[in-house]
């Protein structure tokens, strides 16, 4: 039986919200993980650049990270200038080590619908075990009928991966905040609160760097000074 079991959530995180958070809890309890890693994407290949500079979207993760046991902030999407590919991030993985068997790539499933438009697909689905979790609008009871030829490598927990030889696409049923990246920035674009939406110390983050504040695409003056924090490695929307 294999003794460790990493989850790896990714995201652009602009900002990192409560849905991220109820999203990586459901993946942690349902499958026991030992560790779950929170990698900050750099270009995102799939969705419009972010607003605000990976130096904050990195702060915000490590700052949202501190109230869970167990997770870390990774940077080490960000040190690349390249499109950020999950294929290259599991195997980053594998360098380190870790088996395809051993990690738990966690994704809502509203994104997951979409991963046969993925780099690498379907080859991406050997680097690791998929952890589908319930968003607003698509439970993982959905999944099969959007995927009906990927349902052989379907099980739902509390089934234990660590009996499969290859990696499972594991559905996770379980309730997930109705928020967004993209309403949180037009709420605060608006002049709105934030409160409940996102975890109290990003929200206070994000309150002292006047984040969000304007519509303007690209780094803000204030953000182009500091270098990306050291990954904690090494210690979504």
């Amino acid at each position: 039986m294999s003794a460790r079991r990493l989850g790896i959530l990714g995201g652009t995180f602009d900002p990192v919200h409560v849905g991220h958070m109820d999203v990586g809890r459901a993946a942690d309890a349902a499958l026991r993980l030992t560790e779950m890693v929170l990698v900050t994407s750099n270009v995102p290949p799939h969705r419009p650049q972010p607003l605000t500079s990976a130096y904050h979207r990195f702060a915000m993760v490590a700052i949202a990270v501190q109230e869970q046991p167990e997770w870390r902030a990774a940077d080490l999407e960000l040190r690349y200038a390249a499109p950020s590919y999950t294929s290259r991030t599991l195997g980053q993985f594998h360098d380190r080590g870790y088996e395809p068997t051993e990690l738990f790539f966690v994704i809502g499933a509203d994104a997951f619908v979409e991963i046969e438009s993925w780099r690498d697909y379907p080859n991406i689905l050997e680097a690791a075990h998929f952890a589908v979790v319930s968003r607003p609008g698509m439970p993982v009871a959905r999944v099969p009928e959007r995927l009906p030829h990927l349902t052989s490598r379907m099980v739902t927990v509390p089934a234990d991966a660590d009996g499969s030889a290859i990696p499972l696409i594991v559905l996770i049923d379980s309730a997930t905040a109705d928020v967004s990246s993209t309403a949180i920035r037009e709420r605060l674009a608006a002049g709105g609160s934030i409160a409940g939406m996102v975890p109290r110390r990003v929200q206070q983050h994000i309150e002292q760097h006047g984040l969000y504040t304007s519509t303007r695409r690209g780094r803000r003056a204030l953000d182009a000074q500091p270098e990306s924090p050291a990954g904690r490695l090494h210690g979504q929307e």
